[in-house]
């Protein structure tokens, strides 16, 4: 190595971060904050590896500390697919706030559903040299390629809110959907319903997570599943007319029905009452997301509380302690509960 290649190593090495640090080491940042503090759960060959980048570049363990309490811009990347949307927007808004309180500003970008989207704002948010990103909605985890999240938690940690990846620097919050789901089937099945139909919109990690959840509801109430058993409709409150219109249109028996959104419900009740139906004396219907919509149907809308504003101030303290050098456990599980209101 030429001498003018030394002095770059070493100028280089007095800017370097912990993220670099650990993406050198090819680990996470809380490894490195546990090896420098001299913590344990850390595995022999994993302290050697990052022992021997903190010696390459000339890090002292005090130099790493300043590090890890600096914010480099005390800003944080958010992204969401759709800000319109309640859930996400009561999500964002609470990060928003929790993060203010820590001394943070916070970008927001909304990506829309296509991959290219997000891999552009991805790489937006490492451009403006964010410390941390969030993720919020399951819709960011794809069936099959993840590669830009995981490129991007080499740079910063990464928390996905209802969402979840295995991955060095990223951590996620989750609603136990499944269980959100199940506990709707229970409440149906011990009114007396035993022909249920479940509608809804995405292929997301929650979207099936939730029909896991009523799959196993009705094996175990001993309830019959078939092709009409589960449909899939349109996002939004047309989503509910057209669900309905399927079921009616192909002869299909129903005596309860089970969205995966409170405004694919609120479609379904206003389609029954045009059809005649009244709810819940001859339809029992139960939403999901407990959101403001629920409240605004007549009659009000039994729901799924997945605990979204639990699960916002989750994902910031995970972040903010991520960013202290903290240990933090990789996954989080929120339980739901139900809402039972005028509708079932």
């Amino acid at each position: 190595m030429a001498a003018g290649d030394a002095n770059n190593t070493e100028d280089d090495a007095e800017f370097m971060n912990i993220y670099e640090i650990a993406k050198k080491a090819g680990v996470s940042i809380a490894t490195v904050s546990r090896v420098i503090n001299n913590r344990p759960n850390v595995k022999p060959e994993t302290r050697e590896k990052v022992e021997a980048v903190l010696k390459e570049y000339k890090y002292t363990p005090n130099a790493i500390a300043r590090s890890l309490v600096k914010k480099a811009t005390s800003t944080i990347g958010v992204l969401t697919s759709d800000v319109r949307d309640s859930y996400y927007a009561s999500a964002i808004y609470t990060i928003e706030q929790k993060f203010r309180e820590y001394g943070y500003n916070v970008i927001l970008c909304n990506t829309g559903l296509e991959v290219q989207n997000k891999r552009e704002y991805m790489k937006i948010m490492l451009q403006k040299k964010v410390d941390g990103i969030i993720l919020v909605g399951s819709v960011f985890r794809e069936k099959s390629d993840n590669r830009h999240i995981y490129d991007a938690a080499l740079h910063v940690p990464l928390v996905m809110l209802n969402g979840s990846l295995d991955g060095n620097n990223i951590f996620s919050i989750v609603c136990d959907d499944e269980t959100g789901i199940y506990k709707a089937v229970e409440l149906l099945y011990s009114r007396g319903h035993r022909e249920m139909v479940y509608l809804y919109d995405v292929d997301s990690f929650s979207g099936m997570a939730k029909i896991r959840g009523f799959e196993r509801g009705m094996k175990d109430m001993g309830l019959t599943l078939n092709s009409g058993s589960i449909i899939k409709v349109s996002p939004g409150i047309m989503g509910g007319y057209e669900g309905v219109e399927i079921l009616d249109r192909k002869g299909i028996r129903y005596t309860a029905v089970l969205t995966s959104e409170d405004i694919i419900a609120a479609g379904v009740l206003n389609k029954l009452k045009e059809t005649g139906k009244e709810v819940p004396r001859d339809v029992a219907v139960i939403g999901y997301n407990n959101s403001q919509v629920s409240l605004c149907t007549a009659p009000e809308l039994s729901t799924v509380d997945n605990k979204v504003e639990k699960m916002a101030v989750g994902a910031v303290r995970i972040l903010y302690d991520v960013l202290e050098g903290k240990d933090v456990q990789p996954k989080m599980m929120v339980t739901p509960d139900l809402v039972v209101r005028g509708s079932c």
